[in-house]
Parts: C-alpha cells; sequence; structure tokens
C-alpha cells in the first residue's frame, strides 16, 4: 500500500493474501486504485488485487468494462512534492553588470556585423520593420528596432498538451524538463551496442514519456534512419510523436513544403483549425541561424511556414564553442544571445505578437580535439548564463542540459545528466531540452535512460523547490510534543506521516533497499531495474489520446504517406 498511485510514492502498509479491502475506485487510464483502509490515502497496483465481480474472482486490472468501480483523481500537484512549473533561480553565475555589458555587445554586434545568407521573403519582412540590408549582402538591425522588438515580444504563454493537464505555463523562472536531439542511434543496453535509430523507436520513446511524471514535454529526440525521404521522415516523425504521448511536442522540418501537409494532420487531430490555433500542442524547433551569424536559408522558410500555420517557434542558435561559437564562454554567450534576438525580430516581422522561445543553445568543445562535449561543467554555467538572459529581457528561454558524453547510463553518465540538469533548474531555466535519455554528445538515444532520467529529474526539481520556511515548518510545536510529552523520535508522528507525500521525493527505480534486502532480491542494479521497466511499459502502454476514428481518417487520407503500422501501436 502507497501513499500515492506510483512507485515514487513511499510503502505506507502492507495487504497480505487473503484479507480483504475496500476499494474506493480507481484512476481512469491507470492501474492505480485507492482504499478506505489507511484513512482512505492507500494506495493500491491493480495487477496485485482481485475482486468478486459477477461472482468472479478477477484481477482488479481485468475487471468487466461494467464493473462499477468508480474513477478517481490522483493527488493534486500542488501536493506532490515534485511538479512541472516550480520557481527556479536560485543560481545566477552571472552578475547584473555582466548582463548588462553582455546585452551591450549583443545590440552592438546586430548593429554593425548582422547575417549573411537571408532569403528574399526574409529580407522583405526584415527591412519592411527597420532592418538595413546592405550592399555586402548583411542585414543590420538598429538597437531600437531590437528594444522595441523585444517590448513587444509574445511572453507569459502557454505551451499546451493534447491533454489540458499537460499545459505548461511559460513564464518567470518557472522549470519544465524535456527531451529534444536527433541522434541517429539507439542504445542497446543489453546489447551494449549501438543500432539506427527506427521511427518506432520515436514513437516507443514518446509513450515512455507519456507515464513519466518529471519530463514535462517531448520534443523528438532521435531522427528516423529507415526513412529516408525527407518528407516522409518530418511527417512520420511529427506522427509518432503525437501519437505516442498527450504532452506537448517538439518537432523539426526540413523545407517549407513539408509543413502544409503535418498542419493539416495537426488540424485533424485537434477537431479543426481553429481549435489548433487556439491550442497548439506542437512547437516547431527551428535552427534559424547557422553559427557564426548567417541565416540558414530552408529553415527560415520552415519558421515563416510554421508561423503562418500557428505552431509556437523555438528559435534555436546551437553555436559550439570553439567552433562556431567564440571559445570564451562570455562570447558564446554574446553570440547565442545576438542569434536568438535576430531570430525574435523575424518572428515579430512575420506576425507580430507570435510565441516564440528564447532558445539559446550554445554547446561546449573538448579544446583538445574539437569534439562536443555536453555533459562538461563549462556546459553547466554556459546553459545556466543561457537562462540569466532570458530573464534579463523578461522572455521565455530554453536551452540544453542531461547532454552527457558517456555511451551508456553508467557513472560518468549519472554525473554529468545531474549537474548540468540540476544547474538548469536551479537557474530557473523555463524549458530544458535534451534533459532525459540523451547520450554520446548527442548521437545515442536510450530507452531505459528515460527512466533512470525521470527519477534523477525528479530529484533535480526537488532541489528547485527548495525548503519553504514557515512557522508550521520550523516544528516548535512538534519538537516539544516529541521532546516533553512524545516517544523521542518522529517517526510515527502526526507531521512526518503528512509530509511524506507532500515534502519528499521518492525514486521509482533508484536503489534505497538495505544490503540485507539487496541480497535477498538478486542483487539487481538501476539498470536492470530500468530495462525491466521499459519492458513492462511497451508491452502494455498504448496510449489512445488520439481517437481510433481520427487515426481512420488520417490513414485514408495519407494513405501510404504514415509509415508506422498499428501492429506497432497495439493494434
Amino acid at each position: 500500500v502507497r501513499a500515492g498511485p506510483g512507485p515514487l510514492y513511499p510503502v505506507i502498509g502492507v495487504i497480505a493474501a487473503g484479507p480483504a479491502a475496500t476499494l474506493n475506485g480507481c484512476v481512469e487510464g491507470s492501474k492505480w486504485g485507492t482504499i478506505a483502509e489507511a484513512g482512505g490515502k492507500g494506495w493500491v497496483y491493480s495487477d496485485y488485487v482481485t475482486g468478486d465481480f459477477g461472482g468472479s474472482r478477477v484481477v482488479v486490472t481485468r475487471r468487466p468494462a461494467d464493473a462499477g468501480i468508480a474513477a478517481v483523481a490522483p493527488p493534486a500537484d500542488d501536493v506532490r512534492p515534485v511538479r512541472p512549473g516550480l520557481e527556479g533561480g536560485r543560481y545566477a553565475p552571472l552578475a547584473h553588470n555582466d548582463l548588462e555589458r553582455i546585452n551591450e555587445a549583443v545590440l552592438t554586434l546586430l548593429e554593425t556585423v548582422g547575417f549573411a545568407n537571408a532569403i528574399p521573403s526574409c529580407i522583405e519582412a526584415l527591412t519592411r520593420v527597420g532592418a538595413v540590408y546592405g550592399e555586402d549582402g548583411r542585414i543590420r538591425f538598429p538597437r531600437n528596432l531590437v528594444l522595441d522588438t523585444i517590448s513587444k515580444a509574445a511572453r507569459n504563454f502557454t505551451l499546451h498538451g493534447q491533454d489540458p493537464k499537460h499545459d505548461m505555463v511559460i513564464q518567470g523562472k518557472r522549470v519544465h524538463y524535456g527531451t529534444a536531439g536527433a541522434a541517429v542511434h539507439l542504445v542497446d543496453v543489453e546489447q551494449r551496442v549501438y543500432r539506427e535509430s527506427l521511427l518506432q523507436d520515436i514513437y516507443d520513446a514518446a509513450r515512455i514519456v507519456e507515464g513519466l511524471d518529471n519530463i514535462h514535454f517531448f520534443q523528438r529526440p532521435m531522427v528516423p534512419r529507415d526513412i529516408p525521404d525527407p518528407l516522409d521522415m518530418d511527417f512520420n516523425t511529427l506522427y509518432a510523436c503525437v501519437m505516442g504521448t498527450s504532452k506537448h511536442v517538439g518537432t523539426s522540418f526540413t523545407v517549407r513544403e513539408n509543413v502544409q501537409p503535418a498542419l493539416e494532420m495537426l488540424y485533424a487531430i485537434a477537431g479543426g483549425e481553429e481549435n489548433f490555433r487556439a491550442r497548439p500542442f506542437v512547437s516547431n524547433s527551428n535552427c534559424f541561424v547557422v553559427p557564426p551569424m548567417k541565416f540558414a536559408e530552408d529553415a527560415c522558410g520552415v519558421l515563416e511556414a510554421c508561423v503562418e500555420g500557428g505552431i509556437p517557434i523555438l528559435l534555436l542558435s546551437a553555436g559550439q564553442a570553439g567552433a562556431t561559437a567564440p571559445a570564451a564562454i562570455a562570447g558564446a554567450v554574446v553570440q547565442a544571445v545576438a542569434e536568438v534576438l535576430m531570430g525574435l525580430v523575424y518572428v515579430n516581422a512575420v506576425k507580430p505578437g507570435h510565441p516564440a522561445i528564447f532558445g539559446t543553445w550554445p554547446f561546449v568543445s573538448d579544446l583538445r580535439t574539437g569534439a562536443m562535449s555536453g555533459g562538461s561543467a563549462e556546459q553547466s554555467v554556459l546553459t545556466a548564463a543561457c537562462a540569466q538572459m532570458a530573464q534579463f529581457y523578461d522572455l521565455p528561454g530554453g536551452s540544453a542540459a542531461g547532454m552527457t558524453d558517456s555511451k551508456l547510463p553508467d557513472i560518468q553518465s549519472g554525473y554529468e545528466k545531474g549537474i548540468t540538469d540540476v544547474m538548469a533548474g536551479l537557474s530557473g531555466l523555463n524549458l530544458v531540452y535534451e534533459s532525459a535519455g540523451m547520450h554520446a554528445s548527442l548521437l545515442g538515444f536510450c530507452l531505459e535512460s528515460l527512466i533512470i532520467d525521470n527519477d534523477m529529474l525528479g530529484h533535480c526539481l526537488r532541489c528547485v523547490r527548495g525548503i519553504e520556511v514557515t512557522d508550521e515548518s520550523l516544528s516548535i510545536d512538534t519538537i516539544t510534543d516529541v521532546c516533553i510529552k512524545g516517544p523521542g523520535h518522529y517517526l510515527g508522528n502526526e507531521q512526518t506521516l503528512r509530509l511524506m507525500q507532500t515534502e519528499y521525493f521518492y525514486p521509482a527505480v533508484g536503489d534505497r533497499f538495505s544490503p540485507k534486502e539487496w541480497n535477498e532480491k538478486g542483487r539487481p542494479d538501476i539498470l536492470s531495474r530500468a530495462i525491466a521497466e521499459k519492458k513492462r511499459i511497451l508491452a502494455e502502454r498504448f496510449p489512445r489520446h488520439v481517437p481510433r476514428s481520427v487515426d481512420d481518417k488520417l490513414r485514408a487520407r495519407f494513405g501510404n504517406l504514415i509509415h508506422l503500422p498499428r501492429t506497432g501501436m497495439g493494434g
């Protein structure tokens, strides 16, 4: 019997084989139910209990559809120890004067250096609002244009899920963790090999994330190497994502022409174009710039099409310090901020007030080899500094953390992901991309790591939450009662029992057994437990938030363009 509906909640009791308990109800779409015993606060897993249904003893999970079991709600988010949107901002590597100096450097670069390789529609949009197209082919941005755009840009908006319970309010220093990337390999941890990533892997990753509380959004983490055609790849990547999870989805497109079929699909899933525009549950991760300071021509066309279609834009600048950005960390921040602010002017020139995320993603190089080192300490402070710059402009910010250089979910993976992710959260970064599942400096993605990293991100969120100091939490009365009147310990104290659910985070696959228990259970490690949990999820969880009737219409409309077979989606 647990204190909440999931293995992350603590055990508060045991029901032995034989005795009866009263089932109050089950969470809809879940295998967890609450019982009248334990003060009505106990939860049991329905695979482990049976009930009498129509005179037959049946495992509760397999109960008849007309069994009459009430639907109950899980504990409210505001009483859970960790949850989406906790307020960060306690860590700040840049002083206020540093922020001002970076801002001044950024405005200087935008005015004097500008950007090359703009497409004609980009030149037209930007010069219309006051940018200057020079004889050298570069577009420059007067500082008043940039500052005016910042003042009028969209902020404090919501990134929607297909299910409203997954909506994320992007404002201030509220922190959300999610996936991202373009890995070309899936990590097979049992064989300790890398193989090419497939479309099925993207769908499988999405449906695993659907049930992981501490991964709040799902941006495509892999590319389907079994689909070489760019249109087919873009369309099917998005299809696999939106069918696999009801959380907010991020995706990319290769060229402008590939956006329209995707919009048609999204409008159909939303129940119409107007519905999607009101609640866009997909954003476009757009590398509109080729560092240093050049437009990415195809991506600019995609940006314009997505803005016109009502898709929020992640303005992504991904220079690599020491290669395509300055080796000086402050310089890498300056270039990334300049590139993204240029993108912000671009988006607002196309459509004023369109939702756009300040996506400064500068990466770090190992200067000995030139290889990316996403798990480095330098990456941690670089990402945190980018979060501060987003807050300096009061813009919704997204950057990358959790990008271990290790090839497997090992000790190196743990410390690199843990350090970079917690520092991003403590800095108050709104959207922490790449935070789970990624390996090999973004070249490999691991399904088991999603499950392990979900635990790790729970710890990060608990650090972000910090310590609430109130008259009650100072515990003077509780200490007095235990020391003067009570047993001299707090194990059964009312405060202890009450705070088990609300103040303390409990890992789902992390090992907290005693050595004796660990030995009795066959000496499992975290990876073996994650493997078992992955296999359980992939055997059982086939999300149905998109009705079968809608999928039937999509398959009738797009025919062979949809490559993911129904057999890979649970039939």
